[in-house]
This record gives C-alpha cells, structure tokens and sequence, in this order.
C-alpha cells in the first residue's frame, strides 16, 4: 500500500515497515523463491503500490492469477490471520475494543478500522488487459521492422550465417523503401533477395538458397504458434502503457495496471521473452530522458525472467544489460521475477537495488550452491544467517533489502509482506470482458490493418515483368514465324522470271520441232510470225498471267 506516511510500503518486519524509496524504485527489482512461496502475491502487493502511487505498470499473467487486481479485496480467514503481524492490537487507541475481533468494517464500503486506530482500504486498481492474441485483451502488435533483424533472428533460432542473411534482407528493403510489416511481407523479401542473389553478393557477401530455406521455415514455424497475430498493423502505441486516472479514495490519481494475458504466450517461451524484449526496447528508444523522479514514470514487472535469458546471444545480452542501465534515466523500473537470483546473468543481477527473496529448498548440491547464491548478494544483518534463513520462510515472509535514499542497500531484514488489498484469485471471463469493452482503447487495435506494403510491392513487380517477358517472347515468335514464313514463300518477280523462261522454252521447243519436221519432210512451214516475236508473245503472255494470278491470290488472302 502506499501512504505519505510509510510511502511504497511492501513488508513489515520486527523494526516497522520497510517500504521502497520512491526516487530509487526506477533502480530495478527482484523478486525471487521457489514456486509457491509467494512470489505472485508479492508482485501484487507492489503493483498495487505503484498504482496507489500513481505509477502505472506492466505485467504478464502466467496464470491468470492477477486478473483480481482489477476487483476489491474482501476480509477473509488468510488476511484475518495476518492482520496481528501488521496491525497488533492496542485497545488504548481504539474505540472498538468492546467487540470479540480486533477490527470492523465501516458500512460495509471496504474500509476497516483496526484496533491500533489504523485502518485498511479494500480496492481495486484501474485495470486493462491486453493479450498477443487478441482473445483476452486488446491485441498487442508490432511490425516485423520495428522488431528488427537482431530480436527477430533470436526468435528464429537462426545461426550466424542465416542472421547475416536476415540482416542483408532488411538492408535491401531499407535500400528499396519496402516496408516489412508483417511474415508475408518477409516472406516475399527473402525470396526477391534469394532471386537477386548474385546481385547483392558482391556488395554485402553471399546469400545461399539454403539460408534462406532454413529461414523460411523458421518462419512457418513461427506461425504455427500464431505470430501472425502479433506481427501487423496497427503496431502497439507504448504511450498506452502510461495512463493514469482519478483516485476515488484521495485527491491524486491511480497508475493504470496494464496486464498482459500470458498463460497462452507463455508455452511459447522465445516468443513471450522476445516480444517483452522488444516492448523494454520501444520503451528505450521512444520516451526521453528525465532523470531520477520522485516516483517512476512506468514499472515494468518481467515474470519467469529465466526466459529471457536462455539461448541468447552474447551480443543480445550485451544490449539486455545496455537497456537495463540506461532505460532508469528515462524513468522506467524494470523488477524482474524468477525461482532464483542465478537465472539472472551477474552483470544485470548487479543492477537490481530492492529485492525481495522467497524461501529456496536446498536438495541437492546445485540447490545448495544457489541458496548461497542468492544469500551472497545481500547486505548481510548480524542477527542471523542469511543462507540459513533463505531455508526457513515461511509462505509470505521474506528477505527484504530496498535502496536508502542515498542508493545504498539495506540490510537485509527478516519480514512478513503485505496482504493484497485488491481481489486474490481470478476473475470471470464476464468480468474481464466489461473490462475490456470500458477501456478507452477498446477497438483502437481490434481490426487489423494491411496496408500495401513489401508484399503488394514485390507482388506487382513479379506480375508486370511475368506479363512483359510473356508478352516479348510472343512478339518474337510471331517475329520468327513472319520470318520464315516470308523466306519459304517467293517472290512474284521469281514467279514472272520462271514463268518467262518457261513460256520462251516451250516457244522454242515448237520452232525447233517445226524446223526439224520441215527438213526430214522436204517441205517449208509458211508462218506470218517470226520466231522471235512468238517468243516475245508468249514470254508477255506468260508473265501477264503470273502477275495476275498473284496479285488476285495476295489481294483475297488479305480479304480473308
């Protein structure tokens, strides 16, 4: 809870309350234990004190479990249990000492005074839901170039070769002006860049068809598991994340709790990890610099954390830890939450100032190792052992260390943690739904939007140089068939010409055969005609005839 009395008040323990400092909360968290010790209640109890604060917050829900942020508490038998060890009983300042249990509701609006004179307000927080798949929540999307080559090539699980292949794809499309919105417009950018391969080779190094396989099938996979839902438009606005509204408790306002549904997303490992990688850098990239403020402008809860850390990149990891340090000065505190404070790489587990511990069960020598981990980390207090006592929690107690307002550690305390003054368990799908539909951004992101983009781009090239080179091979046979058909046919001149020299022939033949007949006969042919003008005669006649022919053939052939 949070109060200008005790401020982001977590736990209590045997010196009073030990509440994180609003100016440090921007330097990170932890919250650690083994399952079921308490972790997601804790992470309950510090959202809600955010929120209180006026500081909104991310989370994803593993379980469905924080849903109940969003609902009132009520007083039951756990938190009946629990009110002596915050609220011990002090008759002298109570005026309802009279009644067999040291507390009672006023009117029955949530409110409860305790024995001390103290008080609890059950609330609610401002809630919305938001979910990669859209089912329960409003649908978080990004663009495939707004994810970038590095994250997504981890999500691929691609090698060395087939990132550097993936990295000359968004090059080209840069290069081009192509959008890369969503797969298919990937899809289409590997293939144009495999089919220019050796174009490209020279300039940014080889691309094998087998890398560009392997990607393509990573990509079918990936899809397989729904992220076609994820990569899209309209791509998510991190400025939604940072909303708060009006306070019906008190004069100032309450951060808006933005709760990520992730019990789907979450049997996808890479893909849950990935996608809060990318959200942490937007939040990076986008907001400004401010320095350290009174109070964060944004918590980031980072649940199973452990994810984020496997099968990732020494040159990703080196970015993790860049974000991780610099993304404070922008006014963001990132807590992350996991079983043990090994999962976290030592050089980011070195940037988490308040953390809180849950009990460890130590079976076997690696467990041992890592309860002597985690005891190592804190500011050790003299009056018992850490590693010992990491053993010995109990479900809702923990080791609690929070920065001083001079950014050093505490020491470590021994100490019980709050009660969630907001609903424990789940909601109902109805619940939910009425939420959802409240929001202001109900239908900002529902309908997806594909705008022309790599796809249509490439798609349309493809098309209008298919129908071209159609089009061209067409026009040359046609070409070709002209060509040969004007070689096989001849000319009229050639016609005429053979038509003469037939006609001529054949005059002679008839003039020799006359002679002949007339000098084995003894007599003499009488002709009016010389033998030269019969040629003549016969040579016109014969190429008269031949032109006509032709010139009717070639005139009904174009009639026809």
């Amino acid at each position: 809870m949070y109060d200008k009395d005790h401020g982001l008040y977590i736990a209590h323990c045997s010196s009073g309350p030990l509440s994180i400092v609003g100016k440090m909360a921007n330097r990170h968290g932890l919250i650690a234990g083994a399952t079921g010790t308490g972790k997601t209640v804790t992470l309950q109890v510090m959202a809600e004190s955010f929120c209180q604060a006026g500081v909104p917050c991310f989370m994803a829900d593993m379980k469905g479990d924080l849903s109940g942020i969003s609902q009132a508490g009520k007083m039951s038998g756990f938190i009946e249990k629990r009110l002596p060890e915050f609220f011990p009983a002090d008759h002298s300042a109570s005026d309802i000492d009279h009644l067999d249990k040291p507390y009672a509701e006023d009117k029955g609006n949530g409110r409860w005074s305790m024995a001390n004179g103290q008080s609890i307000q059950f609330q609610s927080c401002p809630v919305r839901f938001f979910d990669v798949y859209g089912e329960q929540g409003h649908p978080m999307r990004a663009t495939v170039s707004q994810m970038g080559p590095q994250l997504l090539s981890r999500l691929l699980g691609l090698n060395e070769t087939q990132d550097g292949v993936l990295n000359i794809v968004f090059r080209v499309a840069d290069e081009r002006g192509l959008m890369i919105l969503d797969l298919k417009d990937l899809r289409s950018m590997l293939d144009y860049v495999s089919q220019h391969a050796k174009e490209y080779t020279s300039t940014y190094g080889n691309v094998s068809s087998a890398s560009v396989g392997a990607i393509q099938r990573a990509l079918l996979q990936l899809e397989a598991q729904g992220a076609d839902k994820f990569f899209g438009e309209p791509s998510f606005d991190i400025h939604d994340l940072m909303t708060t509204v009006p306070d019906a408790f008190s004069p100032g306002q309450k951060g808006v709790m933005n709760v990520l549904a992730a019990d789907k997303l979450m049997m996808q490992p890479k893909l849950y990890s990935t996608f809060l990688l990318w959200l942490l850098s937007e939040l990076y990239s986008t907001l400004p610099e401010v320095g350290d403020l009174p109070l964060p402008k944004l918590v980031f809860f980072f649940d199973e954390a452990h994810m984020l850390f496997t099968d990732t990149s020494k040159a990703l990891l080196d970015k993790i830890e860049q974000v991780i340090r610099l993304i404070r000065s922008k006014g963001v505190g990132i807590y992350f939450i996991t079983q043990s404070p090994t999962d976290i790489p030592e050089n980011i587990l070195g940037q988490l100032g308040n953390r809180v511990q849950h009990a460890l069960r130590a079976y076997t020598p690696k467990d041992q190792k890592a309860v002597k981990a985690a005891a190592d980390t804190f500011r050790a207090n003299p009056a018992f052992k850490t590693d010992e006592a990491i053993m010995q929690l109990e479900t809702g107690e923990a080791l609690v260390s929070f920065l001083d307002e001079k950014g050093a550690p505490t020491m470590v305390e021994r100490a019980k943690v709050l009660f969630p003054l907001s609903q424990i368990g789940a909601i109902t799908e109805g619940q939910r739904l009425d939420i959802i539909k409240q929001s202001r951004i109900y239908g900002k992101y529902d309908t997806p939007v594909d705008r022309e983009s790599a796809y249509e781009i490439l798609t349309k090239e493809a098309t209008e140089l298919a129908l071209q080179e159609e089009a061209d091979k067409l026009e040359k046979a046609d070409k070709k068939t002209k060509e040969k058909e004007e070689k096989a046919k001849p000319g009229i001149m050639s016609k005429v010409v053979k038509a003469v020299m037939t006609a001529v022939t054949s005059t002679l033949a008839t003039i020799l055969g006359a002679w002949v007949s007339d000098k084995v006969s003894g007599k003499k042919t009488k002709s009016r005609t010389s033998a030269k003008e019969k040629m003549v005669k016969n040579a016109t006649s014969a190429a008269t005839r031949t032109i006509t022919k032709e010139l009717t053939r070639d005139i009904l052939g174009n009639l026809k």
